[in-house]
């Protein structure tokens, strides 16, 4: 039996184009999601648009598991076609017992591998807003590209952040580093990871999320085998600066994955799935910090290679698990115009900076913290404890991010850098009466609270572009139209605030260093660090509390709804 499958469709309402387009049409369409990613459907140029409103009638057949080889649109684009219930061609559908052939037109039977196989693991139609579609196959599918997705985030954090804990036993393995140049070996993964950020969120529309996935995830045998080779070598103290900021390549993971994550699922369901995501990967500092002292201390001596020995080979698990288990989306798709007007908007840079006081204060403190400890209080061993603070600031993401849907984003972060100021000056008393349950004890106050601070300020985000599109339809604007626009430049400005945030763990790192290198005790650091905190929260209540525009409240509830900041 042949079915006809129409795969042409223009649904800007929902934020997807799909069909068959000339090259230039689909190298410029703009499709994307509304978190680390694009939302909505816009075109690069006035003729995109046009190609976009008036697509050309495209029908593919779609045969049963007796026909011998895939429809000839997806031999032809060389990926799998994706039917309205979430089958691709060349998969079996739902109660069939066969696969259809490989996209180069094999008559090869196989399971529900074999269509993903022939099409190199794209998908052409994916239409997460359609109730039906994704109660049909969108929810699984999603639900496993997720899985492995944080899975290898989670690789990618434990490595960006290995070297807050190897440094610590490198003077017992024989290395003789002054507390200066262990700081910069601390520092150095986050500056490079930092600045890998924004990039690697373009990849993923470049390269498809599933191959960026594999690619991203086997550049991390990079810093693995750099550090095998600096320990056993007794390498130079350079080529350790070298070896340490190749863990870096484990810091741009992050922007990739929410990227590619936050196309795959619909608006209602994005928040939940980014979250997960999030704290997937942001735990993997957690459990590298609490693995690799037990690692590194098996048998007799300091045998610090065999963190990166034991990282290796789960490395390519990982990539062999996205290559076999991901997808690719065709219609993941970069908005370069959204970015373009994402640096232009106010509100881009003053999120950027408030998310350097919460995200940069929870990865900062996560990679110093275990030198910090040994600085601080020697008769500790820091790698027992160190851990905990990643792990429960990791948690309080999610929590940040609901309890913002129910009280509004701005008032969490407002009152959560009060929290974090008042946290900080415990931690210093703590520290200054020798106590180290005090200043533990209140230092995980500090790491909840930055994870809070991390879920409220991704939450405001949308919020703030959804007010700004409910002030601008007030004025007569179109407001679909206007909505549309707001999600792909709050999708865009996640995407910039991730990056420069996370600029300040390396900041927080070096006023450590600062202030242990003049002082010898870390309270100049944390004087700044509550200093910073009271400017985060005039400026989170001037620009979002200060005064609720009265365009706002003259719009329809849904709308106010969406645009509480």
């Amino acid at each position: 039996m042949t079915t006809q499958l129409d795969l042409t469709r223009n649904d800007t309402e929902n934020g997807w184009v799909v069909g068959e387009m000339t090259k230039k049409t689909a190298k410029n369409a703009v499709v994307g999601g509304t978190d680390a990613a694009g939302t909505g459907t816009v075109a690069d140029a006035p003729e995109t648009a046009a190609a976009a409103q008036t697509p050309e009638p495209a029908t593919a057949d779609v045969q049963e598991p007796t026909a011998a080889a895939d429809a000839p649109q997806a031999a032809a684009a060389g990926g799998a076609v994706e039917s309205p219930t979430g089958e691709r061609a060349g998969e079996p559908a739902a109660g069939s017992g066969a696969a259809g052939g490989s996209a180069g037109g094999s008559g090869a039977a196989g399971g529900p591998g074999a269509g993903r196989r022939g099409g190199r693991g794209w998908i052409e139609q994916w239409r997460p807003e359609e109730e039906s579609f994704w109660a049909g196959s969108g929810r699984r599918v999603a639900t496993r590209n997720l899985i492995f997705s944080i899975f290898a985030e989670h690789l990618a954090f434990s490595l960006w952040s290995i070297w807050s804990v190897v440094v610590v036993s490198l003077p017992a393995a024989g290395f003789h580093f002054n507390v200066g140049q262990l700081f910069w070996l601390v520092s150095m993964p986050n500056l490079l990871g930092s600045a890998l950020r924004l990039p690697y969120t373009f990849a993923v529309p470049r390269f498809g999320g599933r191959n960026w996935t594999v690619i991203s995830t086997l550049l991390l045998l990079i810093p693995s085998i750099m550090l095998i080779v600096a320990v056993t070598s007794h390498a130079s103290y350079g080529f350790f600066l070298l070896a340490a900021a190749t863990a870096g390549l484990g810091g741009g993971n992050f922007a990739s994955s929410m990227a590619n994550i936050s196309f795959f699922y619909p608006e209602s369901r994005k928040g939940s799935a980014l979250g997960f995501n999030a704290a997937g990967g942001n735990i993997g500092v957690a459990v590298g910090q609490l693995l690799v002292p037990i690692l590194i201390n098996i048998g007799t001596g300091v045998h610090i290679a065999y963190a990166g020995m034991f990282y290796a080979p789960l490395v390519i698990i990982a990539a062999a698990c996205a290559l076999l288990f991901m997808d690719n989306l065709r219609t993941a798709t970069s908005d370069f115009a959204a970015q373009a007007a994402a640096v232009r908007r106010r509100d881009t840079w003053v999120m950027s900076f408030l998310y350097i006081g919460t995200f940069g204060s929870f990865i900062g403190y996560s990679f110093a913290l275990p030198l910090l400890i040994k600085t601080q209080f020697p008769h500790v061993h820091g790698s027992y404890y160190a851990w905990m603070g990643a792990l429960v600031g990791s948690l309080a993401r999610p929590f940040g991010g609901w309890l913002s849907d129910r009280v509004g984003g701005a008032r969490v972060t407002l009152w959560n850098f009060v929290a974090m100021g008042v946290a900080a000056g415990l931690v210093v008393a703590g520290e200054r009466s020798d106590s180290f349950p005090m200043f533990f004890g209140f230092f995980l106050v500090l790491f909840v609270t930055s994870g809070i601070g991390n879920g409220s300020t991704y939450r405001m985000i949308p919020a703030i572009f959804a007010r700004r599109a409910a002030q601008q339809a007030a004025g007569g604007a179109d407001r679909e139209e206007e909505m549309r626009r707001a999600r792909r430049e709050a999708a865009a400005t996640i995407g910039i605030a991730s990056s420069i945030g996370a600029f300040g763990g390396f900041g927080v790192t070096r006023a450590f260093a600062t202030s242990i290198g003049h002082t010898k005790v870390a309270d100049a650091a944390f004087y700044t660090f509550i200093a910073f905190y009271a400017v985060c929260f005039v400026v989170t209540w001037w620009f979002y509390l200060r005064r609720v525009p009265a365009a706002v409240s003259a719009e329809p509830a849904e709308l106010r709804e969406l645009a509480r900041v």
